[in-house]
């Protein structure tokens, strides 16, 4: 569990912390100060306009206030006014990148005050206090201006975080802020291990700068493969440190049959039409990238996104798990997305209300004791309640105890894509075809084409299919491992005793607050078909699960009738996590991974990629509202060789080579 820092002001204005006294800024003008170390030293102004890619990438060891990412955003901000007046050529940076440490954070109280010091930056301190995250362990992808700025803030140790990162072996850091407490107050954090890790995700060139000139610091960095040489503090008595990479060590985070290779994406062809597909233009428009839509239906949201009322919540687990992790990280980036769209214009039928879930029976009231005793999980997140704490809640009577989300809620997901599809188009408009059935996908040497049974569509350099139950219906795709889940939703009258109900509630299934006088009721479970046929058994089905659990409240005894209901199919996998990457030949990998069989980890072949440019992001099953924004910009950003927001170990676990290797490794193909 994350620990905040304990901090106090001094008299002159100046945070300190309580326990070693290190102050996090100079009482003289840190934001000088911070200006002349970091910025300056790093030659970033200059870098900005002459840059081999379109966006540039700063790491920090340590966030403190915030200040030095406030002061570089500030300058970036400039950065770009500058370009558009002067209309500078394309080796201009359009997107700063910018990563950050830090062990012990401050609370947002804290992080308040501390920033009040500077009323020049107070545009820029308003929207990261706002976004300011939770006491979670590990990256919190943070986006400002329509992500044009992206601050990957990670909670945790600087050292454990690098070395859980996903990164390709190219590096992806174009310059450090070696920032810190003071090596002789906290020598741990200036050790060897820490200057070899960033020498281990830095570019070719990359530039560093630090505060102190200690000879064990400078000694280090060398070691690690930095040129250094000394120079005068922003005092101009004291000295600092100033470095370049040498040579890039082709150290990378990834074992080679799970690489995430980069691509030129200079025009997309995305398939689909539901909440994944919309996650990814989103995430190809923010970077400038060109897109086309490819839906097969007469207008977006038709098949599995079609709810009217869809419940976001994190699926936790009572140990750090992959599938935790993911979750965790992903539900808090889509809540900051989806409010950052209603901010910016674009509306949709939204309650965050919370969700909680109720201790049905004893299994889940076990787990949920489980998850109390290992207290995994911040309880801005989750918490436990009592059945009395979640009745008051509720607002109605149930008797159960359970987990509540107090973030959750229940957001209208056809709204939801529209609004998603509609703020992409404004960032970077794209075309959108629907009744638009893809038959065929052919690759040449010109890039690949779309086929319907009138036209051939393209080229395109890359193609994403994002179209569930459906991404199999290709020949290259064949051989996806998905499995169908039919569910069906009834809507069934609100009544006197209903509308009471405050939050939505999840049992075996989930009943939701009135909305357009109606609940949302369900969902049934029906593997093995695709059938999109409502049925009056399901929603007997629906409503019989809500009773048997229920039947002693009268939220649920007062119900009127069932006057619709809706039926789809989630896509998913048997491991219940998604998939999202380059698509993967079973073939292909068994001549590239043979060793595999045998027990080697190493020794092995070329991969040929026969479809490189085609990628998978599909089997969200009923958890893309929570989980399809991250991973939608983990995948474009691992596509645009930037950093990924996503852990090796995450990564890894959604990789669409995963079953291949595992049966490999099995020696089961």
């Amino acid at each position: 569990m994350i620990k905040n820092a304990h901090s106090h002001i001094n008299n002159l204005g100046t945070p300190l912390t309580n326990d070693s006294g290190d102050i996090y800024f100079s009482n003289d003008d840190g934001l000088a100060q911070s200006h002349y170390v970091y910025y300056e030293q790093n030659n970033i102004d200059v870098r900005l306009q002459n840059h081999d890619q379109s966006h540039f990438v700063i790491a920090e060891t340590g966030f403190g206030t915030g200040l030095n990412f406030l002061n570089t955003w500030q300058r970036f901000k400039d950065h770009l006014e500058r370009m558009q007046v002067q209309n500078e050529c394309e080796k201009s940076v359009k997107r700063l990148h910018y990563i950050s440490f830090e062990k012990y954070p401050l609370t947002l109280t804290d992080l308040k005050q501390a920033l009040t010091a500077w009323p020049t930056l107070s545009y820029f301190s308003e929207q990261l206090t706002v976004n300011y995250p939770i006491n979670l362990e590990g990256c919190h992808r943070l986006e400002f201006n329509n992500g044009s700025v992206v601050l990957d803030l990670y909670f945790g140790d600087a050292l454990e975080s690098i070395q859980a990162m996903s990164y390709p072996q190219t590096g992806i850091v174009d310059a450090w802020y070696l920032n810190g407490p003071e090596p002789s107050k906290n020598p741990d954090m200036w050790q060897q291990s820490l200057f070899n890790s960033m020498a281990d995700i830095s570019r070719a060139n990359a530039t560093l700068s630090t505060f102190t000139a200690a000879d064990f610091v400078q000694r280090g960095l060398i070691e690690a493969g930095f040129s250094t040489k000394k120079a005068k503090n922003f005092n101009q008595k004291e000295d600092m440190l100033t470095g370049q990479l040498k040579h890039v060590n082709n150290a990378q985070s990834t074992p080679a049959y799970f690489n995430q290779d980069s691509s030129t994406l200079k025009n997309v062809a995305v398939i689909g039409g539901g909440i994944a597909s919309s996650c990814i233009l989103y995430s190809l428009a923010k970077r400038g990238i060109t897109s086309q839509l490819f839906c097969q239906d007469e207008k977006p949201a038709m098949g599995a996104s079609h709810n009217v009322q869809g419940a976001i919540y994190p699926h936790l687990q009572a140990k750090n798990s992959p599938h935790s992790e993911l979750f965790a990280h992903s539900f808090l980036y889509a809540k900051r997305l989806y409010n950052q769209l209603l901010k910016n214009g674009f509306s949709f039928d939204y309650d965050w209300c919370g969700v909680l879930q109720h201790a049905v029976k004893k299994p889940l009231a076990d787990k949920h004791e489980n998850l109390a005793q290992k207290q995994l999980w911040p309880t801005q997140l989750m918490r436990n309640v009592t059945a009395e704490q979640g009745d008051e809640i509720a607002g109605v009577t149930t008797g159960y105890s359970g987990v509540f989300f107090e973030q959750g809620g229940w957001v209208n997901p056809p709204q939801l894509v529209n609004a998603m599809l509609s703020a992409a188009n404004s960032i970077n408009p794209f075309k959108s075809l629907f009744n638009c059935n893809i038959k065929q996908l052919k690759k040449t040497d010109n890039g690949w084409f779309l086929l319907t049974n009138d036209e051939q569509l393209g080229p395109f350099s890359d193609v994403i299919i994002c179209a569930g139950e459906h991404s199999d219906s290709f020949e290259q795709t064949k051989a996806l491992p998905i499995v169908g889940v039919r569910g069906q939703v009834s809507h069934i009258e609100a009544s006197e005793q209903s509308r009471k109900l405050k939050t939505v509630l999840c049992h075996k299934g989930y009943f939701t607050p009135a909305y357009l006088d109606h609940h949302c009721m369900g969902a049934t479970f029906e593997k093995n078909t695709k059938s999109r046929q409502v049925t009056a058994l399901d929603n007997q089905l629906n409503q019989e699960q809500l009773l048997s659990f229920y039947q002693q409240s009268e939220f649920a005894s007062t119900l009127g009738n069932i006057n619709s209901a809706k039926a789809a199919v989630r896509c998913t996998f048997i491991d219940h996590l998604p998939m999202a990457g380059q698509w993967c030949e079973q073939s292909d990998y068994i001549m590239a991974f043979a060793n595999l069989r045998l027990g080697k980890r190493y020794q092995y072949e070329q991969l040929n990629k026969p479809q490189q440019g085609l990628h998978i992001f599909t089997g969200f099953g009923a958890r893309a509202l929570c989980s399809a924004p991250l991973s939608a910009d983990h995948l474009v950003s691992c596509l645009n060789n930037e950093p990924r927001p996503l852990s090796e170990r995450v990564s890894q676990a959604i990789h669409p080579a995963r079953f291949i290797v595992r049966d490999l490794i099995r020696n089961k193909i």
